[in-house]
């Protein structure tokens, strides 16, 4: 028998799940850039976009001291500033028991964690789920995979959507957050797609994610705005609220504030909320306190001011 044609594949999954109009879209998240907000708006958005921050640090020369620090900074992200705790910490397998040394278990604060031989994910399937039960028992609330690229772009659905499928099982009562690398996937039509075979084998209250903050491209207004879309139209056929994390490139509050103005036109305003929205931003966070203090005292400080968060992905 001959085997099927990605071509026909992707065309029998984009007449399934629909494409996207990304002269519309583009159009659409340039009107974000525009919007205004001020005062006491503006510092509650803030404060909502801080507590949405997954605080990351994701280098080879990752001690337990520097985790320990960014903990502390995760649960006081700036003395004397009525700033929120940040949602999680997310740091690799190795350092999730020091994470949670340093967290306890009560704090609010949830331990996240990448795995399945993130970035690439190109290890054995045995591999990468061994390293998900692995971080879960070591105590993260939380996981974030990345998809097998590979078989997507080849047109292998159900290979993609099984590893996943997997990944969830592993999970147990941990969260999982399914990074598409959305560079990778090249084209709105195929981030729509992927988003759909996505949701449908992971749970209420999961995520889907951009991208691991490792390539070229990351997190975009565009590409947030079709995985928005897609989490819509699937809630509207399904009524399974799935969570977005758009992760890299995220630097200032205002980029922040206008990924939270799409939420709230797209989604509405049960996805405001870190239980439904997250930043994989760390860098973002002293640019959230800054602007805080800003609405406080009038003045800017210097980012010096503000302890050094950890790379962002």
């Amino acid at each position: 028998m001959l085997a099927k044609s990605p071509t026909a594949a992707f065309r029998r999954l984009f007449d399934e799940v629909g494409t996207v109009d990304a002269v519309g879209v583009e159009e659409r998240v340039a009107k974000f850039t525009t919007r205004s907000i001020k005062k006491a708006s503006k510092v509650k958005g803030l404060k909502l976009a801080t507590s949405m921050v997954d605080l990351t640090t994701l280098e080879g020369k990752d001690t337990p001291g520097k985790v320990a620090s960014l903990c502390q900074k995760a649960l006081q992200p700036h003395p004397g500033l009525d700033a929120p705790q940040v949602a999680a910490v997310c740091v690799y397998p190795s350092m999730v028991r020091h994470a949670r040394k340093a967290l306890g278990s009560d704090t609010g604060v949830r331990i996240a964690s990448v795995a399945t031989a993130f970035p690439s994910g190109q290890a054995p399937l045995r591999t990468r789920l061994a390293e998900v039960k692995a971080a879960v028992a070591d105590g993260a609330d939380e996981i974030d995979m990345v998809i097998n690229r590979g078989a997507f772009l080849a047109g292998e659905f159900g290979e993609m959507q099984d590893e996943i499928a997997a990944v969830v099982e592993a999970c147990g009562d941990a969260a999982l957050k399914v990074i598409l690398e959305v560079s990778e996937l090249e084209t709105y039509d195929n981030i729509r797609a992927a988003s759909f075979l996505a949701m449908r084998v992971i749970r209420e209250g999961d995520f889907i994610k951009t991208s691991t903050g490792k390539t070229s491209l990351n997190a975009t207004l565009g590409n947030n705005q079709v995985m928005l879309e897609a989490i819509r139209d699937y809630y509207l056929d399904t009524g399974i609220a799935i969570g977005m994390k758009p992760a890299g490139g995220i630097r200032t509050a205002k980029q922040a504030l206008q990924f939270l103005i799409a939420v709230k036109e797209t989604l509405g305003d049960a996805w405001l909320t870190n239980e439904r929205y997250r930043f994989g931003a760390s860098s973002l966070l002293n640019d959230l306190l800054r602007q805080l203090e800003k609405e406080k005292t009038g003045a800017y400080q210097a980012p010096y001011y503000f302890s050094e968060a950890a790379e962002s992905y």
